[in-house]
């Protein structure tokens, strides 16, 4: 299987607001470049969209070193995932799971490939993060631009 790195971040003004998301995918020599946005989302929906978009990007199952910034998506994968989808997508305090459809999206894609999850602090320098952060905001300021024109 092919190893892919990959960086994630997501981005909101506003939580709600405008957001966007980011994913740097690498392999090899090889480097591409992701970046979209939403009109109203939240920050958290952003970094779980970077990478449902990366995943869904890999043309093949891969072995995947994923890093992100968002506590809340690697816990929610390695900790928390398991037991939502055991109580029919309810926390352990029965409410629904928030981000319940992206989520679900993220789950399917999770067999297809063997998957590392690596938590990285934000804004600390780490250049992989650093390009997926400016790759987000990157969606966000295209998304303002179409708004405003």
């Amino acid at each position: 299987m092919p190893h892919i790195t990959i960086y994630t971040d997501g981005a909101c003004k506003g939580n709600p607001g405008p957001g966007g998301w980011g994913a740097v995918l690498r392999s090899g020599e090889h480097e591409r470049h992701m970046h979209g946005g939403a009109d109203l989302t939240t920050n958290n929906r952003m970094e779980m969209s970077a990478v449902i978009h990366a995943l869904r990007a890999l043309k093949q199952p891969s072995t995947v070193a994923l890093y992100t910034d968002s506590q809340y998506v690697q816990k929610g994968v390695t900790e928390w995932l398991e037991g939502w989808k055991k109580r029919q997508w309810r926390t352990s305090s029965r409410e629904p799971v928030k981000n319940a459809d992206l989520w679900q999206e993220l789950d399917a894609l999770l067999p297809s490939h063997q998957i590392s999850w690596h938590w990285v602090r934000g804004h600390n320098g780490h250049p992989g993060n650093e390009l997926a952060d400016a790759l987000a905001n990157r969606g966000v300021e295209e998304l303002l631009a179409k708004r405003s024109a």
